[in-house]
C-alpha cells in the first residue's frame, strides 16, 4: 500500500502505474494465438501481409490488425518496399529470449510446447 498526502492509504493495484501499463501492452501483444503465430513466422525473417495471410490462413484485415497491435507493443517494425510493406521483429534476440522463458515456464506447468521455429523451418525459410 502507498501513503497519500493526507495520510490515507491507497492500494497500488487500484491505479496502475505507467510502467505497468507499458508492460500490459507487451503482454497484450503476446495474449493471442494468432499474434504468437505471426511472431513465430517473423522469427524466420521479414514477411509481407500477403505472405502471413497465406501462411496462417487468416484474412488480410485480421493480420493487419494483429500487426498493428504488435507494432504498438514495440515488437514489430515495418519498412516500405515499393508498394508493399515488409514486417520484421524489432528486437529478434529479445523476442527469442522471451519465448524461451515462456517455454520454460509452460514446461514447469506441465504444458511443454515450442514457441520458436524449429531448425527445419528456419532452413526451409532460407530456401524460399
Amino acid at each position: 500500500m502507498a501513503m497519500m498526502a493526507d495520510g490515507a492509504r491507497r492500494d497500488a493495484a487500484v491505479a496502475p502505474s505507467d510502467d505497468l501499463a507499458i508492460a500490459a501492452l507487451l503482454f497484450h501483444g503476446l495474449g493471442d494465438a494468432s499474434r504468437l503465430a505471426i511472431l513465430h513466422h517473423l522469427q524466420l525473417g521479414e514477411h509481407r501481409v500477403v505472405d502471413l495471410t497465406a501462411h496462417l490462413g487468416l484474412s488480410q484485415s485480421t493480420v493487419s490488425k494483429h500487426l498493428a497491435t504488435l507494432r504498438e507493443a514495440g515488437m514489430v517494425t515495418v519498412r516500405p518496399v515499393g508498394r508493399a510493406s515488409m514486417y520484421s521483429l524489432a528486437h529478434p534476440e529479445a523476442v527469442a529470449a522471451l519465448l524461451v522463458a515462456a517455454e520454460g515456464l509452460l514446461a514447469l506447468t506441465g504444458d511443454a510446447i515450442t514457441l520458436r521455429p524449429l531448425d527445419g523451418e528456419a532452413a526451409a525459410a532460407g530456401e524460399g
